[in-house]
């Protein structure tokens, strides 16, 4: 079954509108142990994030700078988000990929209906390597593929898929496609290794 971003995400929201000043974002903070919050505009869609660590970029020494600002000033935009119906695992590799702790979550319209975090993650990939290493082999490889799981060389580390041996470049790239979407897996990390490309250039003759 499926797990998407629906399924873990929180819809308790905390937000912010463009106009929000540093001392109410810092309050926001404290008051609901969070690391940052989207930003909204007048209508309710996402227009940036801010975070802890852009509150905790102006020194203690800039405090008089921090009082004019506000959430517009130090969002980061466009903001990076996923859809409800967004598998976790995409959620969860958009977050290792971007460093990043929590995204929001849109409609098609660009409207917040919800905030996913790290935390909300660990359920949907508290899945043994051993279990998802099974899954590659018995319904990807050898079910789905028709491939004999021993030419393809596969580890498994806290999620982390690691892909060698040396199928053609398009069989590869599909298998490694497919593993992305095997409940459990956080990234793929492609190290076969491919043929060379072949090339229509002939030693000696010009054009």
């Amino acid at each position: 079954m499926k797990i998407t971003v629906k399924d873990v995400m929180s819809s308790q929201i905390v937000a912010v509108r463009r106009e929000a000043t540093f001392k109410e974002m810092a309050a926001a903070l404290r008051e609901h142990r969070i690391s940052g919050f989207p930003v909204i505009d007048d209508d309710g869609k996402v227009i940036g994030v801010v975070s802890e660590a852009d509150l905790l970029a102006l020194r203690h020494g800039e405090h008089k700078k921090a009082d004019g600002l506000v959430a517009g000033d130090l969002m980061t935009h466009p903001a990076v988000t996923v859809r409800p119906d967004d598998s976790v695992e995409h959620a969860g590799r958009m977050m290792y990929s971007l460093l990043v702790k929590r995204l929001p979550v849109v409609d098609a319209g660009g409207y917040l209906v919800g905030i996913v975090s790290r935390s909300d993650l660990l359920a949907s990939f508290d899945r043994p390597d051993q279990e998802i290493l099974a899954e590659i082999a018995d319904d990807v490889i050898a079910g789905r593929f028709g491939l004999d799981p021993a030419l393809v060389r596969v580890s498994v580390t806290d999620g982390v898929v690691i892909l060698a041996g040396h199928p053609d470049a398009i069989l590869g790239d599909e298998l490694a496609d497919a593993i992305r979407h095997v409940r459990g897996v956080v990234a793929v990390r492609d190290e076969f290794g491919y043929p060379p490309a072949e090339s229509s250039f002939v030693p000696g003759l010009y054009i």
